[in-house]
């Protein structure tokens, strides 16, 4: 059954069996998300930045074609052996002009109905408050085995967080590592 809903989304959302860059250069235009370095368990990591995202400037199903090519270059980057991806969401500097609830939700679906069981782990960093109100609306969307995967990590313990799940080779610069984006 799901088998059957993927390729049924996938002949809507891929026509032509993939979604190039030059499809979504506009999103990509736009920096949200570095693909770099690989966690501890041998993870591709991507690195994603929300106070990047302005819903009043985006066209959703633009954006939902945006995430699926992103979803598919990161799987792409999967070494053999392993099938899973780990994120940072980095939400410094995110406000209400950055809050996005319809893509946000979007992105989720998208995940977790075509490209389920690939997540491996979130980590939500720089979580301002008003970032949880958002949170709440979202959170019932996402279904339980993925709603463990996100980690809401405090300024405190980011340090220690993030080295404990990727070496410092792979950590970038930006959080206190070695890998240049």
């Amino acid at each position: 059954m799901m088998l059957l809903q993927y390729l049924a989304w996938k002949r809507v959302a891929k026509p032509h069996g993939s979604i190039s860059g030059e499809e979504v250069r506009d999103e990509i235009a736009k920096k949200r998300v570095d693909m770099q370095g690989f966690d501890r368990l041998g993870r591709p990591m991507a690195y994603i930045y929300g106070a990047r995202h302005f819903p009043s400037r985006r066209d959703l199903d633009g954006f939902k074609r945006y995430v699926a090519y992103v979803l598919d270059k990161i799987c792409t980057r999967l070494p053999v052996g392993q099938e899973k991806f780990s994120a940072v969401i980095d939400l410094r500097g995110w406000g209400y002009a950055n809050c996005d609830i319809r893509g946000y939700v979007a992105a989720l679906d998208i995940m977790q109905s075509y490209y389920p069981e690939r997540l491996g782990r979130v980590f939500l960093i720089h979580v301002p408050y008003m970032f949880m109100a958002a949170w709440k609306m979202v959170y019932p969307f996402i279904d339980d085995k993925t709603k463990k995967k996100f980690v809401f990590v405090a300024d405190k313990d980011l340090d220690a967080t993030l080295r404990d799940a990727i070496d410092e080779s792979q950590l970038p610069e930006a959080y206190g590592g070695k890998l240049k984006l």
